[in-house]
Parts: C-alpha cells; sequence; structure tokens
C-alpha cells in the first residue's frame, strides 16, 4: 500500500508543478488561431501570432474557402503596401505591446475591406482563447472577435 502512495504523491507533485508552467505558456498570445465569422459562425482563417522585441505581430497562414472561391486572393481593396498582394502570408496584426493585462497600441487590416484599425488583445480561459478589438478613434467605437488557439 506505501509504494501506491508513494505513487500517487509523486503524480500529484508533477502535476502541481507541470500546471502553473502550462497557464503561463498558454496565457501568451503567442501561437496559431482560429479565426470566426461573426455571421456564419464559420472559420475563415488561421492567424499565427509571433512576438519579436516585445511587440506581436500576426500573419494569415490559411483561409478556409469554399471550393468556388479563389483559394489564394488578393488584398484588392487594401489602400497601403499590402494592394493586390496575396493575403496568405499577410501581416494583418502588428505593434501590439504588453500593457497590464492586455496589449495595446497596435493596429488591424481587414483585408475584406482594405481598413486598417487600432487594435488592441486580451487573453481569456487560461490562453485558449484571445478577443482582439479593432476600432477608431477609441476602443468604445469598434468591433471584437474571439480567436481560438489551434496549438
Amino acid at each position: 500500500m506505501r509504494p501506491l502512495i508513494r505513487a500517487a504523491a509523486l503524480a500529484a507533485f508533477a502535476t502541481a508543478l507541470a500546471t502553473p508552467l502550462a497557464w503561463a505558456q498558454d496565457a501568451s498570445p503567442v501561437g496559431l488561431w482560429k479565426t470566426i465569422d461573426d455571421a456564419s459562425g464559420k472559420p475563415t482563417a488561421l492567424i499565427r501570432i509571433t512576438e519579436n522585441q516585445g511587440e506581436l505581430q500576426g500573419k494569415i497562414e490559411k483561409l478556409f474557402r469554399t471550393p468556388d472561391q479563389d483559394q489564394n486572393p488578393k488584398c484588392t481593396s487594401c489602400r497601403d503596401a499590402r494592394k493586390d498582394q496575396p493575403i496568405i502570408g499577410m501581416t494583418i496584426l502588428s505593434g501590439l505591446r504588453k500593457d497590464g493585462d492586455e496589449y495595446t497600441g497596435g493596429e488591424i487590416l481587414d483585408p475584406k475591406n482594405g481598413k486598417v484599425y487600432k487594435s488592441k488583445l486580451s487573453v481569456h480561459e487560461g490562453g485558449r482563447k484571445i478577443e482582439v478589438r479593432g476600432y477608431v478613434g477609441v476602443p468604445m467605437f469598434g468591433r471584437s472577435q474571439v480567436w481560438l488557439r489551434q496549438e
């Protein structure tokens, strides 16, 4: 009976040690995220968020398209250097820096209309979801999306 108690205690101890580490790693927005269309509720894209010198960037890795849609569309509505560039591989999220419990001071591009909005981001559910908000002027005047962690 003693070896069983010892094994259970060791397993509990190992779990206790691993859990804070997993939570700390998962609480970062760095990783691969699935975006969901507000109207249809269907997946629209996979976005890879990376961090470089304390600044977050998000690039589109994949678009979820129907067979009749262009599988490699270009940002025809973009007004900056991204105009007519492929959307897959495009940086749409940039400039976000940690500010307390949020990441603020960034920009997000909506490739559908080519508009660039100010943005902020917050991590939820231990890093399983992020809320990304794009806005004009102040955060009150904007729209939020919840993205789901994929890895």
